[in-house]
């Protein structure tokens, strides 16, 4: 679902600037994760938190950065309650439109690899947005634990 620039911006939101660097990322994603298991959030839900944003992360490098300085950074902007657990991924390219994704469960995509990242972002959280230009997405985890 690709929405506007207000539908992805998450209100009070810590933001970090990251460079592809992979120490650094798996650096952030453990503090992110710790500070879910902190607000309550499950090993489950843990789980599919850390495999959303790594898909989200390296999506933003791999192809919205196909092409470009490879010091560009990303900007990943997060916010934890007990309830929900927000994050954003925006890259510096182009962008895309993810309804132009092959559906990866086909029979005849079966082989190629776009578009799995985004399924399995969009199984594993409970929301999943892109905005209008599609170099950002926004994706929520509802913390049903509570």
């Amino acid at each position: 679902m690709t929405m506007s620039e207000a539908n992805t911006h998450i209100e009070g939101a810590h933001a970090i600037d990251l460079a592809h660097d992979r120490e650094a990322i798996n650096a952030f994603i453990e503090r992110l994760l710790d500070e879910a298991e902190g607000a309550g959030f499950g090993s489950s839900a843990v789980f599919a938190i850390r495999l959303a944003i790594e898909e989200a992360i390296t999506n933003a490098f791999e192809h919205g950065h196909d092409g470009l300085d490879e010091s560009l950074t990303v900007r990943v902007e997060h916010k934890v309650t007990p309830d929900v657990l927000e994050i954003a991924v925006e890259d510096q390219g182009p962008g895309f439109r993810p309804e132009s994704l092959p559906d990866p469960t086909l029979l005849e995509n079966l082989s190629k690899p776009s578009g799995r990242g985004v399924m399995l972002m969009k199984a594993y959280m409970s929301e999943v947005l892109f905005n209008d230009k599609g170099n950002r997405v926004r994706m929520r985890y509802l913390n049903s634990g509570n």
